[in-house]
Order: structure tokens, then C-alpha cells, then sequence
């Protein structure tokens, strides 16, 4: 199986297929996404970022880096967030290349760390992410976990 990892600024007309597709899985607004990838695909700006996994032309797998995913704690920035992968190519090492490949990018960008809100604990700890500390998501009085990764 080949696929590529891209930064959604390598193909800019992917920006509307990129938005449709991370509201389906995620079911935030598409325009919420269209709007976050228009700014990340301008390169205007160093965040927000998006990353997609594509075999042909086909979205694979996907994930952004923003400045804040949805909680308390202003600031702890920037932020991964949205990471899938189609279940048909899960069990392939996939995310764990689009992690990667997502640090390493950042940290060339001058950003070496970067957090994240995941009750998938076991799978981020096995990619280098350690737990930092509950935070409160927005909106509510929830506690979500908040990891960090540092790029060495």
C-alpha cells in the first residue's frame, strides 16, 4: 500500500474535500474546518496546520494542528487535534507515520512542543506523548486529559 502524507499547503485545492471529510468525522462544522484549512492552506500564517494522508486521491487519514482544541487552558499551544484514520487502514502504522511526520514538521516551524486532548491514552503514550494534566473543556465542567510532546 502506498500513500503520501501532505501538507494541506502542497495542495490547496484539496481544501474543500479536506473540510468535508474531517466533519464527517468529527461532525464540527464544515465551515468551521474550511475556514481553519483556507488559513493554514494561504501560508500566511504558522498555525493552523493540516495534514492529510492520501493513497491516490483518496483521503486516507488526517489530523490539524490549531492553537487551541476546545479547553481551558489558553496556554498550552498549539494544539494537536482531529486525528483519524479511515478504520480499513487502521493497524498499518499510518498514524503513528502522521504523528510523526506532524512533529517533526512542526518542530522545523520552531514549534518543539505540542499538546493534546485524548482520553486515548495507551496509543499516544506508545507515539512519545506524556501526560501533563486535566484541563477543563470549553463549554462545560468536564476534565480531559491533556498530553505534551516534546521534539527532540
Amino acid at each position: 500500500m502506498t500513500y503520501q502524507i501532505i501538507d494541506i499547503r502542497q495542495r490547496p485545492e484539496l481544501k474543500s474535500a479536506a473540510a468535508r471529510w474531517f466533519h464527517e468525522k468529527w461532525q464540527l462544522p464544515q465551515e468551521v474546518y474550511l475556514e481553519s484549512i483556507t488559513a493554514a492552506a494561504a501560508e500566511k500564517v504558522e498555525i493552523p496546520r493540516w495534514y492529510l494522508v492520501m493513497q491516490e486521491e483518496q483521503i486516507i487519514g488526517g489530523c490539524g494542528v490549531i492553537e487551541n482544541d476546545f479547553h481551558d487552558r489558553k496556554d498550552l499551544t498549539p494544539n494537536l487535534c482531529a486525528l483519524f484514520v479511515e478504520k480499513t487502514f487502521r493497524k498499518k502504522g499510518i498514524a503513528g507515520q502522521l504523528l510523526d511526520f506532524v512533529c517533526q514538521d512542526m518542530a522545523a516551524a520552531g514549534n518543539e512542543t505540542l499538546y493534546l486532548l485524548t482520553d486515548h491514552t495507551a496509543f499516544y503514550e506508545r507515539y512519545g506523548w506524556q501526560f501533563l494534566c486535566l484541563v477543563h473543556e470549553e463549554g462545560t465542567s468536564q476534565e480531559a486529559r491533556m498530553y505534551v510532546h516534546y521534539q527532540k
